[in-house]
């Protein structure tokens, strides 16, 4: 199966409120694209998940299967490093060094390489797959995450994947691959790391970029101003059911 991108056309196959991907890179000299949003072309908000969430997907995922131990590892890369699914897929093995915790994209957005830098728990479970696609014999300059056959995995079965698997861990909200990356932009906002960090981590051209990403996805400073409200409730008790 080879990793393409191909413009949808509104027409075919889409019913109301279903879905297509929103990511962009260049796979190998392949551009991969799609899009998410409704029938009409409006584009549906961002989701950001919790992590009891994304686990809940992992286990889905049937880790006792190969496939599954790399569709796992696929979903950590995504969540953890915050790569975009393009330039998940176009990993090699080479552009992965998890004693030092590093991760190279070559090829970002925009045709821009950099360094991802990657936690112990992460590196953890990538080690892992990178053991077991040695055992199957899998050759070393095919991609990271490929088929059984050392074949690029297609942006098209990453989708549909994960939509199944969010219906089997019983998660209403939209689950997909850029999804992942925003979840991994917020948590590391609530951490409390520099934006200058969290910049270089995406890939960003820009801080700016950075800043308006942060505050579409997780406004912090609006929650936090919310929080600091106080009402009484009305000075009633509502905890009975009474109305």
């Amino acid at each position: 199966m080879q990793a393409h991108g191909q413009s949808h056309n509104k027409s075919q196959g889409q019913s109301q409120g279903q879905l297509q991907g929103k990511s962009q890179g260049n796979v190998g000299g392949v551009q991969v694209r799609c899009h998410y949003g409704n029938r009409a072309g409006n584009r549906l908000p961002p989701e950001v998940l919790t992590d009891a969430e994304v686990r809940l997907i992992m286990k889905a995922c049937n880790v006792n299967r190969v496939t599954g131990a790399r569709n796992a590892a696929l979903i950590v890369v995504l969540y953890r490093c915050g790569l975009r699914i393009s330039e998940a897929i176009s990993l090699h093995v080479k552009d992965v060094e998890l004693a030092a915790g590093v991760m190279r994209v070559l090829w970002g957005k925009g045709g821009r390489s950099r360094v991802v830098g990657v936690d112990p728990g992460t590196a953890e479970v990538i080690g892992s797959w990178m053991t077991t696609r040695s055992l199957l014999g899998v050759p070393r300059e095919a991609p990271l995450f490929c088929t059984l056959h050392g074949t690029p995995i297609a942006p098209s079965y990453i989708r549909r994947r994960l939509s199944h698997l969010a219906k089997q861990a019983g998660i209403e909200k939209r689950i997909h691959a850029h999804g992942f990356r925003h979840t991994h932009a917020a948590q590391l906002r609530s951490e409390g790391v520099d934006i200058g960090i969290i910049s270089k981590q995406l890939g960003h051209a820009s801080i700016l970029t950075t800043v308006r990403y942060l505050d579409h996805i997780a406004p912090t400073s609006v929650i936090e101003a919310m929080r600091k409200r106080v009402w009484d409730g009305g000075g009633e008790s509502w905890s009975k059911g009474e109305l």
